[in-house]
């Protein structure tokens, strides 16, 4: 067979019904991992529904294994080997879910059986991550079929179930599973393309640090009549300390908190990104960030620090007092290069020299800090992967260096040490983490095509590139 036939074999699946009835399988099992009930769901997901999925694609021994952060779900790895002398690809999805909340979904609408409506899918997890995972081994499964049973690569498969609480245990599992989960590459699916209508590769995420700036002055309120004017304000007090960490427009004022200059590369790939373009999306403000770049470029090359919540006195009750106490949690999202691993340190340096030695600054509670990561965008795999996704879908896709927000991939490219490509299945609107939430079935079949030319091209293309990137011909 060729390109063009294993393409036209995965999408023959695809219409005959065999992706969507594999998704419904995949989503009747109710994954929530942030219940503390449904331990035994998580199990079973893994168990019952990956594991035969995967027995039918040639994988030899899935073993299920236990969260090294004991109180959350397990992880799934299995291999599907070839020869020592093939390129090995690292796939990676998370069958957990966030909570379903059937209550507020549209009637008509059962978080845990996938709706068909015309051009939309729904069901809890169809785009975050079921569907993304399970299309991906079905594309695999089209290729090795098409082979006469080979892929010309080997694989090895992760799923866990807990990203949904912040992926715990996901890096000391790598650690400890370091040997077993060795490869060349990874490749997965998780997130929305740039819009429902273009392909899109990104190579890592942005960092997110969550930090806490309190400030406690007295016991009890006093006030205000008799004691405005002679009393400090906590509230005033905090407001100015973030004013004297970011202006009025957004604009970061820490040198330490702000990154490095956007690289070429990265810039010239953005060139040609639109955001905020869907029908749905909020109307972005032109005059608020990082004075002098474009709106890509301020979401995908730049840092951010936002004020998640602020409090001080009661809003919903305010009295005539003077509070004692407020309080705000701050979030940095971060490109690579920033010095995050000093931010609490730099910001209590900042506001010393800013007269705000009151201002206590903290870790949030139970924050787990995401780690910034991109794969230059020169790296050979870029190159291949953007050719490869062009030619199954006839589009030029939108390559972000890294997304927005923030996903794990720094297991993935720091513990493993792997150059990281994900090509997202889902799109900005597809209401994952809310009601309603959906797939849309026009860009799963093209997503289907995607990855069944990315896998066949991989067995065509993989040890050169593995040579290129070492250094030879």
């Amino acid at each position: 067979m060729t390109r063009d036939d294993v393409i036209a074999r995965a999408t023959a699946y695809f219409d005959a019904g065999g992706y969507l009835s594999l998704l419904r399988e995949a989503v009747a099992i109710p994954t929530e991992s942030q219940r503390p009930d449904h331990a035994a769901q998580l199990h079973a997901y893994l168990a019952d529904f990956i594991g035969p999925l995967i027995g039918r694609l040639g994988f030899t021994d899935p073993t299920i294994l236990p969260n090294p952060s004991s109180a959350y779900g397990p992880f799934l790895i299995a291999t599907r080997h070839e020869g020592d002398d093939l390129p090995t690809v690292l796939i990676y999805g998370h069958g957990d879910t966030v909570r379903s909340y059937p209550e507020q979904w549209r009637d008509g609408l059962d978080p845990w059986s996938v709706t068909v409506e015309g051009n939309r899918w729904y069901g809890r997890g169809t785009a975050d991550n079921k569907g993304q995972h399970v299309l991906n081994l079905v594309a695999l499964e089209q290729v090795i079929e098409a082979r006469g049973g080979r892929l010309g690569f080997n694989v090895k498969l992760l799923i866990e179930m807990g990203e949904e609480l912040g992926s715990p245990g996901l890096r000391p599992f790598c650690r400890e599973q370091a040997a077993a989960l060795k490869s060349d590459v990874l490749i997965a699916s998780d997130g929305p393309r740039l819009n429902a209508e273009r392909p899109t590769l990104f190579l890592g995420s942005r960092g997110a640090y969550n930090f806490e700036l309190a400030i406690n002055l007295r016991e009890g309120g006093h006030h205000s009549g008799n004691w405005g004017g002679l009393l400090r304000n906590p509230g005033t007090v905090l407001a100015s300390a973030i004013a004297s960490l970011v202006d009025a427009r957004g604009t970061i004022l820490v040198d330490s908190l702000r990154p490095p200059p956007i690289p070429d590369g990265v810039r010239a790939a953005l060139r040609d990104i639109r955001v905020g373009e869907d029908p749905n999306a909020p109307t972005i403000d032109e005059d608020w960030g990082e004075p002098g770049l474009t709106p890509a470029e301020r979401v995908f090359a730049w840092n951010t620090l936002e004020v998640l919540a602020f409090l001080t006195g009661d809003p919903g009750g305010p009295v005539n007092a003077v509070p004692p106490h407020a309080r705000a949690v701050m979030q940095l999202r971060f490109v690579v290069g920033t010095d995050w691993q000093n931010l609490i340190d730099n910001v209590r340096a900042h506001l010393d020299a800013h007269g705000f030695t009151m201002v206590e600054v903290r870790p949030a509670r139970a924050a787990e800090v995401f780690q910034a990561t991109r794969l230059p965008v020169e790296d050979p795999w870029v190159t291949w992967a953007l050719g490869s996704i062009e030619a199954s879908s006839g589009k030029a896709p939108a390559l972000l260096p890294n997304l927005g927000g923030s996903l794990p991939n720094d297991a993935f490219s720091e513990i493993l040490g792997l150059p990281t490509l994900w090509v997202p299945h889902s799109y900005p609107a597809c209401q994952q983490h809310a009601p309603d939430e959906h797939l849309l079935a026009s860009e799963s079949r093209e997503a289907m095509a995607i990855m069944a030319g990315l896998f066949w091209d991989l067995g065509e293309d993989g040890p050169a590139i593995l040579r290129r990137r070492a250094g030879g011909a």
